[in-house]
């Protein structure tokens, strides 16, 4: 009887749920990545050969997971998948690849097969898809294409690179200014070739000049009489066709649009820029940043070895230059370091501090560099705040470095001179943090791209000859 209670007794089974409740937290973790079984599952059909099982196995996953899948197989697997795959390929699934896959599954594909699936890509898709291929591989593509699609992407094509040429889309629903929403309605009820996705009708002038932008919503629910300037959007943003993308994105995201006109050198439309577009472009420039900060450029997984060697090499010596001069700095000192050794065991750290806290100041900078929010006029006040914020670290850390010194080494001078040395360090780490990314960005160079070797060097020279030259006058 006892044992029948303990069974639906809930206490006695709380254990069992909390540990089904971690299962199911971490399958939440995990909710976005490839389910392994469903990869291997996957690999198996293509190792049978079975194109029916291939099929039904990638039928649920969305694009962008199928082009994850390919990014993390190896080449050999890449190519019989493709192969095997055949006329079930999407288009949408190419414009979710990475680039170097991309160009390789193009490779791969069976013209007919790529023609179909180009077909249903958007022209600022297409354009995506081609502006980096070679030009046998790109003059395919277009083949492929409708004459009047063809044009469109080939005029995207002679826009700069990452420009708003490049980045719109030429299928656009517009509507003349003096129409009401009935007769909107009307014409998109017979359009037959209307965009998949779109958020605004755009209004023009009689010279196809954008006026505003009415939502689709309001559109539906007005009644028909009402006039389409009556509705148009408070928040009205017409794009330049070569204003750079960079720019585009920040429009997008600092007035909260979801979709904006592209208009050429005489102010009419010629193509539209959404949301969804916008954001991949923050996403890549964000992503860029990261990894230009890390000195390693544009890179990816996939990347061949020789390509990634090729594109870290540079900051690896230029590095190495820097850390050369540094020690220069340390063989000034060299007889100071031969009769106190416990300044070789102490040095290290205030580099480090110094190191650690000017790439702090540095990713704050370079970040508000890229989102516009450090500006000249107020470039002087976060440089202020920075030094101080270094000054008081510094202290709290030269009363801790200073105390471990004396206890340490057994006497408070070397105590005294690494917390000078690390006061110096802090304040000098964050005001080159700051200054140097603005120098940089001001002298038209990529402060993600080449303020951290400036940085490390200031903060390895200062602390080096702080320490070493306040050992030099203190202790010898």
């Amino acid at each position: 009887m006892a044992d029948e209670l303990d069974q639906h007794d809930p206490e006695k089974n709380r254990p069992e749920d909390n540990h089904e409740d971690t299962r199911e937290d971490d399958r939440e973790e995990d909710v976005y990545l490839l389910n392994p079984q469903a990869v291997a599952r996957i690999i198996q059909a293509v190792d049978l050969g079975d194109q029916q099982l291939l099929w039904d196995e990638m039928e649920p996953l969305h694009a962008a997971d199928i082009a994850d899948l390919l990014e993390q197989i190896s080449a050999f697997d890449r190519r019989r998948l493709v192969e095997l795959y055949g006329e079930e390929f999407d288009g949408d699934l190419l414009t979710e690849l990475d680039d170097s896959i991309r160009e390789e599954v193009i490779g791969i594909l069976h013209p007919e097969v790529l023609a179909e699936a180009v077909r249903e890509l958007d022209s600022d898709d297409v354009v995506d898809l081609v502006e980096d291929l070679e030009d046998e591989q790109q003059n395919a593509i277009l083949e492929v294409l409708e004459d009047s699609d063809r044009v469109a992407v080939r005029q995207s094509l002679t826009y700069p690179e990452y420009s708003a040429g490049r980045l719109m889309q030429r299928e656009v629903v517009m509507a003349p200014e003096h129409w009401n929403v009935g007769e909107a309605i009307d014409y998109m009820r017979n359009q037959d070739d209307l965009p998949e996705q779109f958020y605004h009708i755009i209004l023009v002038d009689p010279k196809l000049r954008p006026v505003g932008n009415v939502m689709l919503g309001k559109i539906m629910a007005s009644p028909r009489v009402v006039m389409l300037t009556s509705l148009v959007e408070e928040t009205f943003h017409t794009i330049p066709v070569t204003q750079d993308e960079e720019d585009v994105a920040y429009a997008f995201n600092q007035y909260h649009l979801i979709s904006a006109p592209v208009v050429d050198e005489n102010e009419r439309l010629v193509g539209v820029i959404t949301i969804d577009d916008a954001m991949v472009v923050l996403d890549e420039e964000h992503e860029e940043d990261i990894l230009r900060l890390a000195g390693v450029g544009e890179s990816s997984l996939s990347d061949k070895v020789i390509d990634t060697t090729k594109r870290r090499f540079p900051w690896l010596a230029v590095n190495l230059v820097t850390a050369i001069l540094a020690s220069l700095v340390i063989a000034q000192f060299e007889a100071a370091i031969a009769q106190i050794v416990a300044l070789a065991v102490l040095m290290p750290i205030v580099a480090s501090m110094g190191g650690n806290a000017g790439t702090q100041s540095l990713t704050v900078a370079v970040r508000a560099i890229a989102t516009k929010d450090l500006t000249s006029s107020n470039v002087w006040r976060v440089i202020r705040r920075e030094c101080i914020v270094g000054l008081i670290n510094g202290l709290i850390f030269a009363l801790v470095m200073g105390v471990v010194g004396i206890l340490w080494f057994g006497g408070p001078e070397l105590g005294y001179v690494i917390a000078a040395a690390m006061v110096i360090n802090l304040v000098v780490a964050g005001f080159a943090g700051t200054v140097i990314p603005v120098l940089l960005d001001r002298a038209g160079i990529d402060p993600a791209l080449a303020s951290g070797a400036f940085v490390t060097t200031v903060t390895d020279v200062v602390g080096f000859f702080a320490f070493l030259g306040l050992a030099a006058v203190v202790l010898i």
